[in-house]
Order: C-alpha cells, then sequence, then structure tokens
C-alpha cells in the first residue's frame, strides 16, 4: 500500500441516505485516509440496498487503488449519476476496500450515526 493511504474500521454506526431514502447502514464500514484529504468512508456491499444501485459506463484510474467502478443511485426524485464508486479488483495493498462502496458526500448524504 502506498505509505500516505490508511485504512482502518470505521468507528460506530455510518448511513447512507439519497434523496430522502436510506440506501445502506452498516457498523463494519472502513475509513480510507488518503494523504491530507478527508475521510472517505467505504460501505460493505452486504450492507447496502444494491437494488437503489446501477453500475454506469463510467470509470477512472487511481495510481494507488486501481480502477474504480462508478455506480448511479437511483432515488424516488430521480437518478443520481456516479454517486458511488468501488475497486472490483483494488491493487495490493488496499485489498481490504475488495467488495465495498464509498458515495460522494456531495450527491448523497454519508454520516455517523
Amino acid at each position: 500500500m502506498a505509505d500516505h493511504i490508511k485504512i482502518r474500521n470505521a468507528s460506530g454506526k455510518w448511513v447512507v441516505r439519497a434523496g430522502g431514502a436510506i440506501v445502506g447502514e452498516s457498523s463494519n464500514a472502513l475509513e480510507l485516509t488518503e494523504g491530507t484529504s478527508p475521510p472517505v468512508i467505504y460501505f460493505p456491499r452486504d450492507d447496502i440496498g444494491m437494488a437503489f444501485l446501477e453500475k454506469s459506463e463510467s470509470s477512472t484510474r487511481c495510481p494507488h487503488k486501481g480502477v474504480a467502478t462508478y455506480y448511479t443511485v437511483s432515488t424516488a426524485s430521480g437518478d443520481i449519476p456516479d454517486a458511488a464508486w468501488s475497486y472490483e479488483d483494488p491493487l495490493e495493498g488496499v485489498s481490504e476496500i475488495k467488495g465495498y462502496l464509498a458515495f460522494y458526500g456531495d450527491k448523497v448524504t454519508v454520516e455517523q450515526l
């Protein structure tokens, strides 16, 4: 793992809300900190209502984590394109985030309960 990336268990219970609905809730989330960027909470896929998510065509590549796959979150008030991402096959050193999803805080609400 790159020295500037730290992954640890996120303390407490975390929730994701989109369009007024709870998309996921977890006591098993991970917190990934990369350099001086704010921490990102990664939710286990099993704790997310995957029926709300649809894989999009978007992807990006991070030199430290690998290829990110993006998801559109569907809500009663409309779709939120590329609101979530996942590293389906993360690079060695960050393998803990395999099977986890993260969400953009400016597109949905991610908060600790």
